[in-house]
């Protein structure tokens, strides 16, 4: 195998959500890996800082503003990035979130909102990309990023697990789709990622040791690692699938580390 197939070089990636967090850790390491990458996000002082990083790696960088729950206005965020820097054959979907409320407490707002920053946007940009994809006859890699709890139940996260098992089972369909026309879909399900968005929801070190199987949450680099692997030609006959990116969260299933270090299922039940 060659080395070299991680490489990235010639390839123009779209961050959706790329001016911070998961997106901006993704959006550097492609540029790292030899893309070109434009980002789509609201966050100026943010996209600013990511588009002087990816430049520092010799890339080209373009800097869309607009704001993704404008559902409408996606197609020309692509046709936008399209043009500035030639047709995208990566697309990383990540724009998404959450807050926790219980699920009688939702509205329908709330509930359409969801749906559209966890689903719509992805419908959106995934059609944009992947049809210029097929009708410039290019293959390409599309990676969502979800959610482990997409994967698993999720009390006060209803709607949103709802929504990322959607982006799940969509990007499995849509491979079987597009497989005819070498674009590969597959999808990346973190756990808790250290960003800014989840400082409240942080584990302590105590709590990473005992819940987390490697004993520390995840960063945006790990996940960026992930979507490089995914992208590159190394995952060539990768599609349709899901990494769980998670520290080994979502196999521990229950079990976690006691005082004395050992695996326990479920403690908190004993006794």
């Amino acid at each position: 195998m060659n080395p070299d197939s991680i490489r990235l070089d010639g390839r123009i990636a779209l961050v959706t959500g790329g001016a911070g967090g998961i997106g901006q850790g993704i959006a550097l390491a492609l540029a790292a890996f030899g893309a070109d990458v434009a980002i789509i996000d609201i966050d100026r002082d943010g996209a600013r800082d990511t588009v002087a990083r990816i430049e520092a790696h010799g890339r080209r960088a373009l800097f869309i503003e607009q704001n993704l729950l404008e559902i409408d206005a996606i197609e020309n965020c692509v046709a936008r990035a399209s043009e500035a820097l030639g047709v995208i054959d990566i697309l990383i979907n990540n724009i998404g979130g959450t807050r926790p409320k219980r699920f009688l407490e939702h509205k329908p707002v709330s509930r359409a909102r969801h749906i559209d920053l966890n689903l719509n946007t992805m419908f959106a940009a995934t059609q944009a990309v992947a049809g210029r994809l097929v009708a410039a006859g290019k293959p390409g890699s599309i990676v969502n990023i979800s959610s482990i709890e997409g994967l698993r139940a999720a009390p006060h996260y209803a709607v949103y697990s709802a929504a990322k098992a959607g982006m799940i089972n969509f990007s499995r369909s849509l491979a079987l789709e597009l497989g005819e026309h070498g674009i590969r879909i597959n999808t990346i399900a973190p756990d808790i990622i250290r960003t800014k968005g989840v400082e409240a929801h942080r584990p302590t070190e105590e709590q990473a040791r005992r819940y987390i199987p490697l004993g520390r949450e995840g960063t945006p680099e790990d996940c960026a690692g992930a979507a490089v692997f995914l992208c590159s030609d190394m995952a060539r006959y990768i599609t349709g699938n899901v990494l769980n990116l998670d520290g080994g969260t979502y196999a521990s299933s229950g079990w976690s580390r006691d005082d004395g270090d050992k695996w326990t299922l479920m403690p908190k039940m004993a006794g």
